[in-house]
């Protein structure tokens, strides 16, 4: 499991949409969300948007791998699908904050890396988030305050990206993705391949 946290409007949307399109055995995992569709979001392939009773339903019964609230919206991973994909063999991407990577953390501890994405300055990250032109200035203005605390959970990550060039970042994470996969305790297959060679 692939975790890509940031603050909003640091580009871990944009890194981790490239990253799917070129690897074929990685699948991103849809997070549920309570908050309405944005203009453009499909229900499905951005979020599943699902109502407030429907939320504390998958919570009560355990259907979620983590879950948190965020501004007035709650936010949580469906565990089947995750648990589909790796079942087949397939890795996961999340983009999720840093209380759902606590929560993971505390549950799968060995399936999961990490990776905070951060902006290249403050000024920046308000650059962006204005020029997405979404948000009313009352919650541009939240989106900067909460910017602040999410990034002072930084040192909780395995890894650490500053997105100064978006390019630059997205192989930088596929450098991870391919090191990550690349360790021996991931490689399941490799005592059997070895000893083969051995003749053992």
């Amino acid at each position: 499991m692939l975790v890509l946290s940031s603050p909003s409007g640091a580009g871990k949307t944009t890194i981790s949409r490239a990253i799917l399109r070129h690897e074929q055995d990685l699948a991103m995992s849809v997070s549920v969300t309570t908050r309405s569709a944005r203009g453009g979001e499909v229900s499905g392939k951005d979020y599943y948007f699902i109502s407030e009773a429907e939320y504390h339903t998958l919570v009560a019964e355990k259907k979620l791998l983590e879950h948190a609230k965020v501004f007035d919206n709650y936010y949580g991973t469906p565990r089947d699908h995750v648990e589909r994909e790796l079942a087949a063999g397939r890795d996961v991407m999340f983009d999720i904050d840093w209380q759902g990577t606590q929560q993971l953390k505390a549950s799968a501890r060995d399936d999961l890396v990490s990776v905070f994405i951060l902006p290249p300055s403050i000024k920046e990250l308000e650059r962006r988030l204005r020029g997405r032109a979404q948000d009313t200035e009352e919650v541009m203005q939240r989106r900067m305050a909460r910017a602040s605390d999410e990034m002072s959970h930084w040192p909780e990550y395995d890894y650490i990206v500053v997105n100064q060039n978006v390019d630059e970042s997205i192989e930088q994470v596929k450098s991870i993705l391919t090191a990550e996969r690349l360790r021996r305790s991931r490689q399941t297959g490799m005592a059997d391949f070895v000893n083969g060679m051995r003749g053992a």
